[in-house]
């Protein structure tokens, strides 16, 4: 198993208050709308705002079935993938709740947003996680800078690939990530599921200034997946 991410810390780490500060509905979250009513939280697909036929579920732990498979029935390795399946909604009572079944959607990235936030987040560079790789995935630090570029440019991308926004760098230097992934997938304040279908916005910053615009909660990426370790394996081996 290729050795690659380092946990974030969790959630209950941080003062309780801060979290639910950062959670304010309406937001969105990849591809969830959260919103607020007199009784619950309650979430759905962003496509299906406007649906009312839909499956209920009433616990967070449901948010771990409705992520395993997509619209066809496959299943989501990638869990920030942009194949989120459609047709369902979900009442929380409670912001634990609502933490855990974001959690369960996305395992980890709303701990990853909050050591951001609170300027606690350590990230590593391609190159150093690549190093630290061992066994079958030792060969996987042979990939040239053009591999990686190519490489990622279609493994990374909002529209087909994974909807985190990268943080990290390719190298100590500072060099960026890829150079064949537009500028957008790189800044929190992009909403990468809009960017996904080329009408992306800044629409986490925009929203502090305008409350009729939800917040985007961006899914961040501190540090290069085991997929993408995998996948950089693979190029060198085709080799």
């Amino acid at each position: 198993m290729a050795r690659s991410d380092r946990r974030a810390p969790p959630v209950s780490g941080f003062i309780e208050s801060d979290v639910e500060a950062m959670l304010v509905a309406p937001f969105f979250f990849g591809q969830i709308s959260v919103r607020k009513t007199s009784k619950s939280f309650v979430l759905c697909h962003r496509d299906d705002e406007a649906h009312d036929q839909l499956e209920m579920f009433r616990n967070a732990g449901g948010a771990i079935e409705i992520a395993r498979y997509d619209d066809d029935g496959n299943y989501r390795p990638l869990k920030t993938a942009p194949n989120l399946r459609h047709g369902w909604r979900m009442e929380l009572g409670t912001m634990e709740e609502l933490k855990r079944a974001l959690d369960n959607f996305y395992p980890g990235r709303l701990a990853v947003f909050v050591a951001w936030q609170s300027g606690q987040l350590r990230t590593t560079p391609l190159r150093e996680t690549l190093d630290r790789q061992s066994g079958m995935y030792r060969i996987a630090a042979k990939i040239s800078d053009a591999q990686i570029d190519d490489l990622m440019a279609d493994f990374c991308r909002s529209n087909g690939g994974c909807l985190r926004t990268i943080l990290w760098k390719r190298d100590q230097s500072g060099a960026i990530a890829s150079t064949k992934l537009p500028k957008e997938k790189f800044d929190p304040t992009w909403d990468q599921v809009q960017a996904a279908y080329g009408s992306g916005s800044f629409a986490f910053a925009k929203a502090t200034a305008d409350t009729a615009t939800p917040a985007t909660v961006p899914l961040l990426c501190q540090e290069a997946c085991n997929l993408l370790v995998a996948a950089c394996r693979k190029v060198v081996k085709a080799e």
